[in-house]
């Protein structure tokens, strides 16, 4: 059975970088039949905050992203503590005290002498004693020890990946003050549930090639890894969950719609354009990893919200009715108020300026030019209510008693009417527009 996963850090607000992650993954396991797991990698007791793994959840719920199961990191410690145990008395963790400043200065030299920039293993050779005086000024941190051979994979989206070990440090995988980082306990999770396919960004390929050796250690099987292009923002810079705006919950704020911000997502990164859809099972059907590619992908939220003015156009009153019936639109004005108020919005949210327009009525707007013919063109307006033909009859009227045509005939009356130079289509928004004279 295909199982796969999304792991996000409780350390902040998924934004559309995350959730592509997650898209991705849950798209892999229900092409299948598979299993999909919510994890919250929340071993920092610190950055992990409760509001951020339940807004995490209320995300992917709003997006119709369920899981079939939710772990947290916080609740397998002891696990983590058995495997780092059998791994330090396999000789695979070793004890290291260089500070951060010294290992730096290493690196440096390295540099200088052209040289990969890689732990020396100097902790190595440290004796039981040495390794005792050192733990009294500051407890060690562990460090997982690679083979230094070559580590391949075939990468669901890279094609097939050689990483050269030797080139690379011995990844620390307990902190000094006992902290499990990502890079064991990820691994151990990946293992223990079962994980067989792991997808993620670009920017982990080289934890990839060691997690792969910890595996191995482990003596587990290697699930299958897939890494994805980086999205930037629209000037090419990295995303960050601290990015206002891109945070999933503003988007839903602003009036984004899920299968909006789904569809462009699920196309995101390939050569395909992207369609709307109107389900996530249609994401699924359509859905092929090998399509995506490894450059960095810009998310523009002008071709979002350019999408979600389409998505507005073609929603059906049933889909909007109970938007409608929170702004208190009577029922049996529904239909028609929608039918002019679709193809001036770009979101649900927009809708309300309609509605408050149409039962409140709005402040004349009129030019110092057009006050005169604005009086007598009112004066012509026959009492309410209005029918669709209304408009047409009226204008017709003052058109033959004023003389104006074309635009210095409908804008001032449009003005008049709404305060607006744009909107829907007079004959049908006059009928339900309450008219201020």
């Amino acid at each position: 059975m295909t199982v796969t996963r999304f792991a996000p850090s409780p350390t902040g607000f998924i934004h559309v970088g995350n959730l592509r992650t997650a898209l991705i993954n849950y798209l892999i396991s229900k092409k299948t039949g598979g299993r999909f797991i919510l994890r919250l990698d929340d071993t920092d007791p610190v950055r992990s905050k409760p509001e951020y793994a339940d807004q995490i959840k209320r995300d992917l719920e709003w997006l119709g992203l369920f899981w079939d199961s939710v772990e947290t990191q916080s609740s397998r410690l002891d696990r983590y503590v058995e495997v780092a145990s059998n791994l330090k008395k396999n000789g695979k963790l070793y004890e290291a005290f260089e500070t951060s400043s010294e290992l730096e200065l290493k690196r440096k030299k390295q540099l200088n002498m052209g040289l990969p920039p890689a732990y020396d293993r100097s902790a190595l050779k440290y004796t039981s004693d040495q390794i005792l005086k050192l733990r009294i000024d500051h407890p060690g941190y562990w460090r997982f020890f690679l083979e230094h051979n070559r580590i391949d994979w075939d990468d669901g989206i890279l094609g097939k990946i050689s990483i050269d070990a030797g080139s690379l440090s011995d990844p620390v995988l307990i902190r000094g003050d006992g902290q499990f980082l990502y890079t064991l306990a990820s691994v151990v999770d990946d293992t223990d549930m079962g994980i067989t396919h792991v997808v993620r960004g670009s920017d982990h390929v080289t934890n990839t090639a060691t997690q792969v050796q910890i595996i191995q250690a482990l003596r587990k099987s290697v699930p299958s890894f897939a890494h994805h292009s980086l999205l930037t923002g629209a000037k090419k810079e990295a995303l960050s969950k601290r990015m206002g705006g891109l945070a999933i919950k503003d988007l839903k704020k602003a009036g984004v719609e899920p299968m909006v911000l789904l569809s462009q997502m699920a196309r995101l990164g390939t050569s395909d354009p992207v369609e709307l859809r109107t389900s996530v099972d249609e994401l699924v059907k359509h859905f092929e990893l090998y399509r995506f590619g490894s450059s960095p992908t810009k998310f523009d939220t002008k071709e979002l919200y350019a999408l979600n003015t389409k998505y507005m156009r073609l929603t059906s009153l049933g889909n909007i009715s109970e938007t409608l019936s929170e702004l208190q639109v009577p029922d049996n004005m529904k239909e028609a108020f929608w039918d002019i108020a679709k193809d001036n919005i770009s979101t649900r949210s927009d809708l309300e300026k309609w509605w408050k327009l149409c039962s409140e009525g709005a402040e004349p707007v009129i030019e110092q030019i057009d006050s005169e013919f604005v009086k007598v063109a009112i004066s012509l307006l026959p009492k309410q209510p209005y029918d669709q033909e209304t408009w047409t009859n009226w204008t017709k009227d003052v058109k033959d008693k004023t003389g104006r045509s074309g635009r210095d005939l409908f804008m001032p009356l449009r003005k008049a009417l709404t305060g607006l130079e744009h909107g829907p289509d007079m004959s049908k928004l006059l009928p339900l527009l309450k008219v201020i004279k």
